[in-house]
């Protein structure tokens, strides 16, 4: 029989209470205060580790994006030693973990088996016997998820690209939403409270864009910036490093930056000294609303009568008539965002839609159509005499996604949404095509006209895109 060593708690006491009870409240209380869901996919999250009265609210916040009733097959925590240098990645396979609440069961079998499948992880214990980067994630998942899981602990000995690339190359047949990467690393360390404001904020931007080459650049960037005290931009920056490697070239994944505050905003720490802590998920987007979401030429005429025969009920008798659904295909009855777009003599007549909504396809389109024909400020309502002249075209739009530079964006293939405090608005992704705008003149014009915060406006903004699936009358 394998002779198995559990590792033991080493910065209970330290980092968080060693008492069981305690431990179970505090963590209570983090939960209770931690930031809403924002995604019900999240199956990779960055959460810091430093002691709990500085970081654990924002650990709470990154955990708590995550399915609590999931059964994971396996939970991947990945972590740069703080300890000792050494090549590769080092595999705790020789044991359980302990803490305060019980015992963290390792996946032995899966361990061994990337230990012995690839040569850039060792099985060597000494790198997780002092290290804390790991320890302090596992009371928040043993007090939050609800099934039984498994760990494959992963301490990084150096800080290489090329290692990182290996590991991930390593973990990727393992990198789907049955499984859960928790990231460990902290961000900043030791600038003052408003320069590490600012470098944090290039950092996590830099990884929002899911881009490893982009995560690289950042950090040497924000080496050049002379900023007084600063040790690092994130002390963990090879374990964020081999996320991104994961995600690379994956289109189908949506980074979320959940939440970001410094040791400086606690009552325990300073202000002229401080460590950067940032809550990111990443989840797989809504396949059913991504740009792989697609409609037969006989649902997209079947959308195109709901909104003709919708406006001409409403129009003309004021009614809203019922739709037989029964032989509806499952692309109609899903979640969609979409606008109705309606011309006359080909200009524009109306134009209303809705990003995320709660009712089917079908439905949204029938509302948008009511919406467009009567409740488009610019225009008076339609009147009877005026459907026959009507032209109608729909936009079926995929989820939106905030962006960290224009660069992202794509004419004619993004639309745009603008959001600065209580002001918004958005062009669809036809709009730069039809009117052959540069991107500057396609972000003036919608900051100008559509969202009303001036031409320029859109620079220190919110900038968001998505896709459309775009479709019209004969």
């Amino acid at each position: 029989m394998e002779n198995l060593k559990n590792r033991k708690p080493v910065v209970a006491g330290r980092f968080y209470s060693a008492d069981s009870v305690s431990l179970r409240n505090e963590l209570k209380t983090y939960f209770l205060s931690a930031a809403p869901q924002k995604s019900k996919n999240t199956f990779a999250i960055i959460s810091p580790h430093a002691g709990y009265i500085f970081s654990g609210q924002i650990a709470a916040d990154a955990f708590n994006q995550i399915d609590s009733e999931k059964n994971f097959e396996t939970i991947f925590i990945i972590g740069s030693s703080h300890t000792s240098r050494f090549s590769g990645a080092s595999i705790y396979a020789s044991g359980n973990f302990l803490t305060p609440i019980g015992e963290v069961k390792v996946d032995v079998a899966l361990a061994k088996k990337l230990i012995s499948e690839n040569s850039i992880f060792n099985s060597d214990t000494t790198p997780h016997l002092e290290e804390h980067s790991l320890e302090v994630q596992l009371p928040f998942l043993q007090y939050f998820l609800k099934k039984d899981f498994k760990i494959i602990p992963i301490i990084l000995g150096e800080n290489r690209p090329e290692t990182s690339k290996k590991i991930a190359e390593a973990l990727k047949p393992y990198f789907h939403s049955k499984n859960l990467f928790v990231i460990s690393s902290d961000f900043s360390h030791y600038p003052n409270y408003s320069e590490a404001n600012k470098v944090d904020n290039l950092t996590a931007e830099s990884i929002l864009t899911l881009s490893p080459n982009k995560f690289i650049e950042t950090l040497k960037c924000n080496d050049t910036l002379k900023i007084k005290q600063l040790a690092t931009s994130a002390c963990g920056w090879s374990a964020i490093l081999t996320l991104l490697y994961l995600c690379d070239e994956n289109s189908n994944i949506e980074p979320l930056l959940i939440n970001y505050k410094n040791s400086g905003d606690t009552k325990f720490g300073e202000k002229n000294r401080v460590v950067g802590y940032c809550a990111i998920s990443f989840g797989l987007k809504n396949v059913e609303n991504s740009t792989e979401f697609s409609l037969t030429d006989k649902e997209k005429k079947i959308l195109l009568k709901i909104a003709r025969s919708t406006i001409e009920n409403f129009v003309k008798n004021g009614k809203i008539a019922e739709i037989d659904t029964t032989e509806f295909s499952n692309s109609l009855k899903i979640p969609c965002g979409a606008f109705v777009t309606l011309r006359k003599n080909k200009k524009l007549r109306g134009c209303i839609g809705r990003f995320n909504p709660t009712e089917p396809l079908y439905k949204v389109v029938q509302r948008m159509a009511i919406s467009s024909a009567t409740e488009d400020y610019r225009f008076q309502k339609v009147s009877p005499d005026e459907i026959k002249d009507l032209h109608i075209e729909i936009s079926v739009l995929t989820p939106m996604k905030k962006i960290a530079t224009i660069d992202e964006i794509v004419l004619g293939k993004h639309g745009i949404y603008i959001k600065k405090g209580n002001n918004a608005g958005t062009f669809l992704p036809q709009v730069a095509t039809e009117t052959g705008w540069n991107k500057e003149e396609f972000l003036g014009h919608c900051s100008q006209d559509k969202a009303g915060i001036g031409w320029s406006g859109w620079k220190n903004a919110e900038i968001f895109i998505y896709e459309a699936l775009v479709f019209e009358e004969e």
